[in-house]
């Protein structure tokens, strides 16, 4: 139940973080592989790293759902970059 827990929550992470970048929503056509992938970096690399310096421990907080999304933006940006495609 935990790992469907998790990719459930990257996969949103990830779609939230598309949006954030016009990469999502209205008329366009959503990558889930790129969500799901982005979602799960971010939110392991971001994610943990706000949780831990605000001293929220691993536990799930706001600090830590905003870090994820932060983690996932920059994880499409990045993603992006090396593509070669504008973000």
């Amino acid at each position: 139940m935990l790992i469907l827990g998790l990719i459930v929550f990257g996969m949103a992470i990830g779609w939230i973080a598309q949006l954030i970048l016009g990469r999502g929503g209205r008329g366009r056509q959503n990558n889930w592989g790129e969500a799901l992938a982005a979602g799960l970096i971010g939110s392991f690399v971001g994610g943990l790293l706000v949780s831990l310096i605000s001293g929220d421990g691993i536990e799930l907080r706001p600090s830590g759902v905003i870090g994820s999304i932060v983690g996932a933006v920059l994880v499409l940006l990045a993603w992006g970059a090396i593509r070669g495609k504008e973000a």
